[in-house]
């Protein structure tokens, strides 16, 4: 079953985070605290939304999908930028993930949206095949770019 995000969700979704970090090789790198993640999906102005995969059986929480609005300046629309999708490997292949991903379409099409966007690492082979048996294509001529730490706050420094 996949549900809207309540504030009760917060501890799973931190944990959650945390997991998807672990698998990503990347634990050090989320450093997002509990009061954060409440503030952006349920503060005064709330910047993300997340959905919760829970399993039809129990009911425990297996996975998420937290996500923000973009917007298509060749569209002329918003679209949804998936942040983080994450099922944890003992749910996984129970179709969690396809009904998260099915539950933003879903979003995208009742709003009018015209684009739901995420990025994949390169080395994440199952998530890559489970992406284009959607039908998701890689947009191969489009390079991220980030600024984070000091980078960032040496450019943004008067």
């Amino acid at each position: 079953m996949i549900r809207n995000a309540t504030p009760d969700d917060i501890p799973v979704i931190h944990t959650l985070v945390r997991e998807l970090a672990e698998y990503e090789k990347a634990p050090d790198e989320a450093r997002a605290t509990r009061e954060q993640i409440h503030e952006a999906l349920f503060g005064e102005r709330p910047a993300a939304y997340a959905h919760i995969a829970e399993d039809d059986e129990t009911g425990e929480p297996v996975g998420f999908a937290l996500w923000f609005l973009n917007f298509s300046t060749w569209r002329g629309t918003h679209g949804i930028y998936l942040e983080d999708l994450f099922v944890r490997p003992t749910a996984r292949g129970a179709g969690h993930g396809r009904a998260l991903l099915t539950e933003l379409a879903r979003v995208c099409v009742e709003r009018g949206y015209q684009r739901l966007e995420w990025s994949v690492l390169n080395w994440n082979e199952p998530a890559i095949g489970f992406y284009r048996s959607l039908g998701a294509l890689p947009q191969d001529e489009w390079t991220v770019y980030r600024l984070t730490d000091e980078a960032l706050t040496q450019l943004g420094t008067p």
